[in-house]
């Protein structure tokens, strides 16, 4: 995952909400869902997948809202 956060595709969005503990919930069509809790809250991540293209960065901007990571972890 060397690109930048709102360049990532698909598996690297799924690789690093599966390392901060969410799990896939159901998939409807091209869309997957994964739930976690984060920050004492049990959330939902709505993530697209549209084969080997970039996630655009305002829907990038939507995942990392819905899944409540701070920029700190992230980051780093």
């Amino acid at each position: 995952m060397t690109r930048g956060v709102l360049n990532w595709m698909f598996r690297d969005v799924e690789g690093f909400l599966r390392e901060h503990g969410f799990t896939l919930n159901y998939t409807n069509g091209s869309h997957y869902y994964y739930i976690g809790s984060h920050g004492g809250q049990l959330r939902q991540v709505c993530v697209p997948f549209h084969g080997a293209k970039a996630i655009k960065p305002r829907t990038m901007r939507g995942i990392i809202l819905q899944s409540g990571i701070s920029r700190a972890e992230r980051d780093g």
